[in-house]
């Protein structure tokens, strides 16, 4: 098995590119995870006072979730696909789990 040598490899534009995505998620990991945590609160909130949930942030509760999955599958190399902003809100709801290769 012939491996490349490190040289190849740090010198590729698209690594480069990845990591730099990398660290621009990474911050929005920690905005989304602030969310979050209000959206937990206040369905608390919510639940301690009415009994029931906040309907109207049960859906912003599922986005945020669904955005944060997709963010952490782009971090860990499980997708190529750029989260938004870098492609359609619409993509993130639709982001499947890819197979295991």
């Amino acid at each position: 098995m012939t491996e490349q040598p490190f040289n190849e490899h740090i010198k590729k534009i698209s690594t480069w590119k990845r990591i730099f995505f990398m660290l621009i998620y990474s911050v929005i990991v920690g905005l989304v995870r602030i969310l979050l945590w209000t959206v937990i609160l206040l369905q608390v909130a919510s639940a301690l006072l009415t009994g029931a949930p906040n309907a109207n942030i049960l859906d912003l509760g599922k986005k945020l979730s669904a955005y944060l999955y997709h963010i952490l599958l782009f971090l860990t190399f499980n997708t190529e696909q750029l989260p938004f902003p870098f492609s359609d809100w619409d993509e993130t709801e639709k982001l499947e789990l890819p197979p295991h290769k």
